[in-house]
Order: structure tokens, then sequence, then C-alpha cells
């Protein structure tokens, strides 16, 4: 019995969470999705070790421990993606955020490749 209540309350959680999120700002969208997405697929990763395991049923916490690591990993792609620059300018205010860091091949004098990484500092609407 409690085994089904557990069940059932994981599938209305997911029934909510599955839902797309209605959200006011386009970056909290994105986030927010790459957090879920992140979480079911470190959730599957961590349900795919337990097959290489002698006893599955001692080791099901394998399958919460990816779950967190997706949470993490999708959290830190989500933020680094949706941030473009240090600081934004957008309607009188400033925001502070990290910045993306843009990787660029360049060619040099002496004919070697380098790799060069940018970014941008200050971004504003005028």
């Amino acid at each position: 019995m409690q085994n089904f209540k557990r069940g059932v309350i994981m599938a209305i959680t997911f029934i909510f969470l599955a839902n797309p999120c209605l959200a006011a700002d386009n970056a909290f969208r994105s986030v927010f999705q790459d957090v879920f997405y992140g979480g079911l697929s470190g959730a599957l990763v961590g349900a795919a070790v337990l097959a290489f395991t002698n006893k599955p049923s001692d080791h099901l916490d394998y399958i919460g421990y990816g779950a967190a690591a997706g949470v993490l990993v999708g959290a830190t792609y989500g933020a680094v993606t949706t941030t473009r620059s240090l600081a934004e300018v957008e309607n009188g205010e400033v925001r502070f955020s990290m910045p993306t860091i843009i990787p660029e091949l360049r060619d040099s004098d002496s004919g070697r490749k380098s790799i060069v990484a940018m970014t941008e500092l200050i971004r504003g609407r005028f």
C-alpha cells in the first residue's frame, strides 16, 4: 500500500511537471526546461547503472543521485546558454549575469591556428 501511494504521488508530480512552463521570461522557461530534462536524463542514467550491480534492489539510490546530478548539470547548462553578457541594460535597468564564452579559431601571422575565447561584457538596447 505504501508503494502504491508513493507511485500515485510520483505520477501526479510528473503530470504537473510535464506540462509546459508558462513563464513570462523566456530565459526562465529555458532554464526550467533544461533542469527538468537534465533531471529526467540523470534518473535514466542512474537506472541504467543498476543493471551493472550485483543486487539492484540494494542500490536504488543511484536513480536519485543520477537525477540530482542531472538537475545540477541542466541548471548550469541553462544558466550559461541563456545569458549573453556580463551586464545588460534594458529599460533603464542593469542586470548582471554570467557571460557566455564564445570560442573562436583564428589564424596567426606565423601560420599557426589558435583558439581565442571571447565574451560580451556590456550589452544594451538603445
